[in-house]
């Protein structure tokens, strides 16, 4: 068994979210991808996806053991790009494009540093909350928040993005503090509509897991304007830990449930297929991997 190739295929099944997709995208039978994957599990011990569900999800083992493989797959990727890349230099332009809240929080800082090492590259940042044709938009590399399903991409993961459910003060002390996730259900819940299943929110606390289906009178495809929203008292958020940080800090929200673990989402850097990877686009991707 090839252990590398065979994790390279089980990241895929995750980030596509099917074994006829990955079948197709490799041009294997899907019989091959099952088993594949079946013999990973084997080496293992143990499954990684729960089959019994409609929806194709990682087993609490699968989704430790995925961020593990990603997190190996691109140390092994970063190294042959630097066997490969020789003496290219590190300059020109790059055109990056992130989601608009993680673009500016957590992207937008490090750009000083990343040039101060590398001060002959030119960056233009393109922030937007919609993912973007990297072909079209002539795009190096996006940063995309979550599963990364397209065909013609190669992700690059960058690490995971932890979250927690927030509240203001303002609306604990109207509708009152829900203390485990079922209460949820009760509660004016925000959607993030970019997200697949984002009407669901799974949580964990040792061996126990549950889902439940939040519902509310709003839901957005921005974090920003779920932020607002938050703030202003409008409902419950389940979010990115860095998108609430500063107003944690500030008193300005609450953290809840803090005593359950939420599914963290997947960070990756996103190049499409066809276009060739510069020096200066791959040194960025090391920088951040470094630094995130």
């Amino acid at each position: 068994m090839d252990l590398f190739d065979n994790m390279r295929i089980f990241v895929r099944v995750v980030e596509r979210g099917s074994f006829s997709a990955v079948a197709r995208e490799l041009n294997m039978g899907q019989p091959a991808v099952s088993k594949q994957v079946r013999a990973l599990e084997q080496y293992l011990g143990g499954p990684v996806f729960a089959r019994s569900t409609r929806h194709l999800a990682l087993t609490d083992q699968g989704q430790r053991f995925y961020s593990h493989c990603q997190d190996i797959l691109g140390q092994l990727e970063s190294a042959t790009r630097s066997f490969a890349s020789g003496q290219e230099q590190i300059a020109g332009p790059m055109r990056i494009a992130a989601p608009v809240s993680y673009g500016r929080l957590c992207i937008a800082p490090l750009l000083g540093t990343f040039l101060q090492r590398h001060p002959d590259v030119r960056i233009d940042l393109r922030l937007s909350d919609h993912n973007e044709d990297l072909l079209m938009e002539n795009i190096d590399l996006a940063i995309r928040i979550g599963v990364v399903k397209s065909e013609g991409l190669v992700a690059v993961s960058l690490g995971t993005s932890a979250r927690r459910v927030y509240a203001s003060p303002a609306y604990l002390d109207r509708h009152g503090q829900p203390r485990e996730p079922a209460e949820l259900a009760g509660h004016n819940c925000i959607g993030f509509t970019l997200l697949e299943h984002y009407d669901r929110w799974r949580f964990t606390r040792g061996k126990d897991a549950s889902d439940v289906a939040i519902k509310g009178n709003v839901t957005s495809n921005s974090s920003e304007a779920i932020r607002e929203m938050v703030l202003g008292g409008l409902g419950i958020s389940l979010s990115p830990e860095w998108l609430f940080a500063a107003d944690l800090e500030q008193g300005s929200v609450r953290s809840l449930l803090d005593d359950y673990q939420t599914t963290a989402l997947p960070v990756s850097a996103v190049f499409n297929r066809e276009r060739r990877r510069s020096a200066r686009t791959m040194a960025f991707v090391d920088f951040l991997r470094e630094h995130l």
